[in-house]
């Protein structure tokens, strides 16, 4: 009996902690509140930083997670969360502000499952990359609030079609052996892009970020790159062409993990749309250039996908709680996937870290690096692996049979 009771005991814990959450909307000056709240209910593990501004001078918030906050620790990886890239969709919003208060609380209450996941994974969460879109959307009436009210920047760009469009240059590489990952920035690429992704870009290239998933509403569904067709577009027609990565199997069982964690979405049927398993390749679904999963993985070690959260772009209030019920056990296990993998370090012969070490995985055409410390993560599937460790000035390094768990 003594064994079962720990079990309950810990999930009664969680639905209490739910039960007792702030299910309201929040404007740009609440959202700080309570991220503010948050760092110092747990200032031990939080910490509150800004990546830039908004078109109009808002911040863009981060809240990181860690038991060194402000430190990357070698051999922990980095996880984030990215809501609101789309003004008026805004649940992502809301689930990332009532995450970090969970993460807070359940730390605080000796959580065993939300300690360790502190404890060995260095997570920030980005509630709103888009906080002045969000302030149109809001400003309207729920009756008269329109599909796009509140979409783009302030400057009227969709900031998920305003990345530098790395698949062209990827899938011209395929042909000529040219880099799977890494893929250099165009010389002119700050001209060409809104100081919000600008803001993110710089974001990504300063953390060694292994997973993230970006929330966006409208549909029920967790997608995964490539998002840009490989098929050649004709005007006037919408491209659906299955696009994989070379990481497709593993986009797949990341995918399925928020899918059949969450409290529906696996079912298939949402929003008048079939998903099977609640999954799709974002080419399959439709084509979309310059986004911003298939720029993570093209430009950075991190594996990213987007997450679909709700038929109703901007929910009522008195649907948020149940959204989070809905929600809650998808948003931390996939945070658990980042311990997935292989992992390790590049030295060389007085043990120093080698920055931007190639990790080459034979089978898989698409390649990570090693971080500033000398650190690698590596995302696969359970099983036996030929890992390459190359760097300039350095003989290659193979080893035949690396295991791959959860790390």
């Amino acid at each position: 009996m003594a064994q079962l009771l720990g079990p309950l005991l810990r999930a009664l814990l969680l639905c209490q902690a739910a039960a007792t959450g702030n299910f309201v909307h929040h404007s740009y000056k609440e959202m700080v509140q309570a991220l503010f709240a948050v760092q110092n209910e747990c200032p031990y593990v939080t910490r509150v930083y800004s990546v830039g501004h908004s078109v109009q001078g808002r911040h863009l918030y981060v809240l990181e997670f860690s038991d060194y906050p402000g430190l990357h620790e070698p051999l922990e990886p980095e996880f984030k969360y990215v809501g609101n890239m789309h003004g008026n969709e805004v649940l992502g919003r809301e689930l990332l502000l009532q995450l970090s208060q969970f993460l807070c609380e359940e730390y605080r209450r000796g959580n065993e499952r939300i300690t360790r996941l502190i404890h060995d994974t260095r997570i920030h969460i980005m509630p709103s990359m888009n906080p002045d879109g969000y302030e149109v959307a809001a400003n309207q009436s729920p009756t008269t609030n329109g599909y796009l009210t509140g979409r783009n920047n302030a400057n009227g760009v969709d900031l998920n079609r305003n990345f530098p469009d790395l698949n062209t240059i990827m899938y011209h590489n395929e042909k000529s052996s040219g880099p799977n990952h890494h893929i250099p920035l165009p010389n002119n690429w700050r001209s060409q892009v809104e100081p919000e992704t600008a803001a993110v870009i710089q974001w990504i290239s300063s953390y060694n970020f292994v997973l993230s998933a970006n929330l966006h509403g409208g549909a029920v569904v967790a997608n995964y790159p490539y998002d840009k067709s490989h098929s050649q577009r004709v005007r006037g027609q919408r491209t659906t062409t299955n696009t994989p990565t070379p990481d497709d199997k593993l986009f797949q069982k990341l995918a399925k993990t928020y899918s059949y964690a969450h409290g529906w979405m696996h079912q298939g049927w949402n929003c008048g749309d079939y998903f099977a398993d609640g999954i799709t390749n974002g080419a399959s679904w439709y084509s979309l250039s310059k986004g911003m999963q298939d720029f993570n993985y093209l430009y950075t070690n991190c594996f990213e996908i987007t997450l679909e959260l709700s038929c109703n772009k901007f929910p009522p209030q008195e649907d948020l709680e149940r959204e989070w019920l809905a929600n809650r056990e998808a948003l931390v296990a996939f945070m658990e996937e980042v311990h997935q993998g292989i992992k390790g370090m590049v030295l060389d012969e007085n043990n120093n870290g080698i920055v931007g070490a190639v990790l080459s995985v034979q089978g898989i055409g698409h390649d990570v690096t090693s971080g500033d410390q000398g650190d690698y993560f590596r995302l696969l599937l359970p099983g036996t692996y030929a890992v390459t460790a190359s760097a300039r000035g350095y003989q290659p390094q193979t080893q035949p049979k690396w295991r791959a768990h959860a790390l």
